[in-house]
Parts: structure tokens; sequence; C-alpha cells
């Protein structure tokens, strides 16, 4: 039997801070306010059906990407019904939406929040500048309030300055800090997936040296280092184990079981913390993945995906076939998901943005 040598690829290894903003590609239902009407307590929108998560993309045929854009098409019904379509998950679905007049101001009100941005801080994986792409985070960007993975419109990737650390502890994950800076982005975001946030190029990332991404089969569990910035904008090496490593597993975003043994960043953030999603995993010189979640119970461990499955997400992207450009749950202001525990809502989502009042 001959064994055949997969050739590796070389990326730009990352490790350093970058902020995202995201705009969606519509107006994410967040939350429902009771209207006081002369006939009580009414809520219009729940009555129509919708539900928190709920992507409203079109109002009385008018296409609907930003709150002032859903908040006007209701004003000019001038208390009228409003035919709306909105995506629940994948599926594309239409109600009839009729205000009502709130008491005291007579205005017409819908009953509900909305949000059409959001804005966080993650770990850039890697720069692939042969073909003008980047990778990061791990991990789909999700609204704080519903869980909803954000439908992309557009975006783009920052540089970051990590200024601060709050320490994880067991049922507490821990968060990195930081500021967005004043230059320039370095790419426009194209892709938010369940494995990532990809995009292109547009400037030179702070991205380190070049590196080649390991093979599935030739990553193993033993001892490895984690890329991460905990102060500034310089990355560091942190020894970390992998403890489990699995081919199979149907969440891509857990294929690496890894532990924090690295005593250095141990004292300084009691593990892994939100900010540190897409922290590359590098094992024998290769890039073998990046560190996606934190478990809730013992933020010394935690789940990785592959490097090379983003590595095929970001291919997708420079062939301009965005796998997958819609949902699957994050992110913001602080990126590493807690593990998520059976049926307990251990998972915090994090996402900050612009959210409109539309009662």
């Amino acid at each position: 039997m001959r064994t055949v040598q997969q050739q590796r690829r070389t990326v730009q290894l990352g490790g350093t801070p970058f902020g995202v903003k995201m705009f969606t590609d519509g107006a994410l239902v967040v939350a429902f306010s009771d209207i006081y009407t002369v006939h009580g307590s009414e809520n219009p929108a729940k009555e129509a059906g919708l539900r928190l998560g709920d992507l409203i993309t079109q109002a009385n045929g008018i296409p609907v990407r930003t709150n002032e854009e859903l908040t006007d098409a209701i004003a000019a019904a001038a208390g009228g019904s409003v035919e709306l379509r909105y995506l629940r998950g994948q599926n594309q679905m239409t109600c009839t939406l009729t205000p009502v007049r709130e008491r005291g101001t007579d205005a017409p009100r819908a009953g509900i929040w909305v949000r059409d941005s959001s804005a966080g801080i993650g770990t850039l994986t890697f720069a692939d500048t042969e073909h003008g792409t980047f990778a990061g985070l791990g991990h789909a960007v999700s609204d704080s309030d519903t869980g909803t993975d954000l439908t992309l419109l557009t975006g783009e990737a920052v540089s970051v300055t990590i200024t601060g650390c709050r320490r994880g502890s067991a049922g507490s994950p821990g968060e990195l800090r930081g500021e967005f800076g004043g230059q320039q982005p370095f790419g426009d975001i194209k892709a938010n997936t369940s494995t990532g946030v990809y995009g292109v190029l547009t400037n030179s990332a702070q991205a380190g040296e070049n590196i080649p991404i390991a093979n599935l089969q030739e990553v193993y569990p033993g001892e490895a280092e984690i890329v991460a910035t905990i102060s500034g904008q310089t990355a560091q090496r942190f020894a970390v184990r992998i403890e489990r490593v699995n081919m199979t597993a149907s969440d891509p975003n857990r294929n690496l079981l890894l532990r924090i043994t690295d005593p250095e960043l141990l004292r300084a953030t009691g593990g892994i913390v939100q900010g540190m999603s897409g922290s590359p995993i590098v094992q024998d010189g290769c890039l073998v993945g990046a560190v996606t979640h934190v478990l809730v119970n013992d933020p010394t461990r935690g789940y990785g995906i592959f490097a090379a499955t983003m590595l095929k997400r970001a291919d997708a992207v420079q062939e301009g076939n965005f796998l997958g450009k819609s949902a699957h749950r994050t992110f913001f202001t602080k990126m590493v998901k807690p593990e998520k525990k059976s049926k307990k809502k251990t998972e915090q989502h994090r996402s900050k943005g612009r959210g409109e009042d539309t009662k």
C-alpha cells in the first residue's frame, strides 16, 4: 500500500484581535412591547404571528434593510394593515400586521423592537494573502437577545486594541475588552456562517508568519499552542493540550477538545475567555484549528474547529460561492461562545448594535 501525502496550503497566522461591524439583511425582531390603547394592552406583532428572531425583509412589497425603513413603512400605512415578509430560520413567511393607536399619542404602533446591525470583538484565525481572503471566530455572529445568527447584508473587519480582561471562573466566562482602531478596515466581510466569519482583504491584516495548514488526519491528542492577544495588539503563544480529536462530530465547532495548561494565561484570564474565538491552535508547526467555545463550568477547557474546515469556507468566498451566508448562532462584543449544555440555557449570546422600538 502506498501512502499519498496531501499537499499543505500555507497562510499567514492570526491570533490578533479584530472588530466586526455588520449590517443585517433586514430588521431582526429582538423584543416585544405591549401597547396601551383605549381597549387595554395589545400587541399587534404577536397577534400577527411574529416571533423573536424573525428577520423582516419586506413591508407592503418594499424591501426592508434598516430599522428606519420598517418604521417608515408602518407610518406610511397610516394605521392601516402592513403585509410583512420575513425569514424564520431558512423559511420564507408572510403575515399581516395591523398597528394599533397608542393611548395618549394616537400614533400607530406595532409593538416590536428590531435591530439592523451589530458590532463586537473576536480573533483573526488566518489571512490568505495569495487568495486575498481572511477567516476568524470559528462560529457565526448571532444576536445577543435572541440567539439568532445574523443574516449578513454588509460588514467590515477593523483592527482592535485589547485594553483589559475580566478573568473567567466556573459558571462565569471571562471576557477581553478592547477598542476599535481608527484606521481603515482591513477587509470586507462576505459570509457569516456556522464555521466562522469570512471575507476579502482590502488592506494588510495584522497577521503573523507563514504557516502550513494541517490535514485532518495529522491532528492528534497531545501538546499544542494557541495564539491569542490578551493585551494591546501583540499576539502571544500559550501552551495547551488537545485532549480529544473527533473527525466525525456532527458539529464542526467541536472537532477538538482542548485544555489550557499555560500558567501565564491561566493567571491572566483563568483560561479561555470571550473574545478569544478564532484564536489559532498550532501543533507541530502547523495550523490545526481555532478556538470556538469555552466550557462554562470549566474555563480552562474549550472546543475548537479544524483549520482545514475554515480554509475550505474561505476558498468558497474567494470563488464567489458564499456557502451558508445566513444564520447559525453569537457573538458579540466578546467572542467565545460558552458551551451549550443539553437543555439548560448556559450559552450567553452577546451582540451589540442599533436597536429601535417600532411601537
